[in-house]
């Protein structure tokens, strides 16, 4: 997506998460926040104050709400060198328990149509020859779909 800070406004604003709930998430997954950093991170680009979050952090929460929804694993995450938006699709759905069915759905909740083989691919080894990079307009669409489904 454009950026790791997009992705956390909108997985924050879908979630209704307070500040602390991010730091608890990123602290979670064993990653360490300074409280005061997560508002820059939560503003736009344009913003006074905006803070980048970079590939780690964004990682660190994301595994730190699949800690929080589902419970802590004993298979740890494969190391990931940079972060993608099919990598970040995927710990979406793990975190959320999502079936195919229920990623259809979502993306055309936010008014966007993908057939099942399109996003099956998605989810395939990027050393596959059938395998699809995640655009960021698929990704803004499953996180629009996501606050609509969860906030209404």
């Amino acid at each position: 997506m454009e950026n790791n800070n997009d992705v956390l406004r909108s997985i924050r604003y879908a979630l209704d998460l307070p500040d602390a709930a991010i730091g608890e998430m990123v602290r979670l997954a064993g990653g360490e926040i300074a409280p005061e950093r997560i508002p820059g991170l939560l503003k736009k680009e344009d913003e006074a104050g905006y803070a980048a979050c970079d590939d780690m952090l964004l990682m660190d929460f994301l595994d730190g709400l699949i800690i929080h929804k589902r419970g802590p694993s004993d298979i740890k995450p494969a190391p990931v060198k940079r972060l993608t938006n099919n990598i970040i699709l995927k710990k979406l759905r793990i975190a959320f328990e999502l079936k195919e069915e229920d990623l259809h759905d979502i993306i055309k909740l936010a008014g966007f149509q993908i057939s099942k083989p399109e996003l099956s691919a998605i989810f395939r080894n990027p050393d596959s020859k059938n395998y699809r990079v995640c655009g960021d307009q698929l990704l803004r669409y499953f996180l629009k779909g996501l606050s609509l489904r969860l906030r209404g």
